[in-house]
């Protein structure tokens, strides 16, 4: 089997079935992990405060391990093909710079990243002309500045360039 067919076979719906039933089981057991720290069980007073996230948490273990174990071993499997890696390539071109924009707010502010995002998404995806794409991502930037920063005083994470300017 080549390289192409091992990714296909992993990408199934069964496949992604199961990958996402591991994480909904990872989720769950952080939530009773946490939980319990803050305590889970029936006081004088009525549920302490981890009661109810730990036993949400403690349902989607048991949902999860049912899915993953019906995607895995279940007789009426679904093999087809989720998504094709050309088609993941597209999604993964959107999500890799979201994440990258993600991680860039917490070190130039939302901003300066903003006008990274939309400026690098007008260039790279839209081939749009250095001259428009500077003009409206700063623009977009500056008007949402404006609109939380001035007029709503609403503070959103600033950055050096905005600590700079004194805000």
């Amino acid at each position: 089997m080549d390289k192409e067919q091992t990714r296909s076979r992993i990408f199934t719906y069964s496949g992604v079935d199961a990958m996402t039933a591991v994480v909904v089981v990872i989720i769950g057991a952080v939530m009773m992990v946490d939980n319990h720290r803050i305590g889970v069980a029936w006081g004088s007073g009525g549920p302490e405060p981890g009661y109810f996230p730990y036993h949400i948490g403690m349902i989607l273990c048991f949902a999860g391990v049912a899915v993953f174990l019906k995607s895995v071993f279940g007789k009426h499997r679904n093999n087809e093909v989720f998504v094709t890696w050309p088609c993941f390539r597209l999604v993964l071109m959107v999500l890799l710079p979201t994440a990258v924009y993600v991680l860039f707010i917490q070190f130039l502010g939302i901003y300066v990243a903003s006008t990274l995002f939309i400026g690098g998404f007008m260039r790279v995806l839209g081939k749009t002309g250095w001259l428009k794409t500077v003009l409206i991502s700063v623009g977009v930037s500056v008007l949402l500045f404006w609109m939380f920063e001035i007029q709503f005083m609403v503070p959103l994470p600033k950055g050096p360039l905005e600590l700079w300017l004194g805000y």
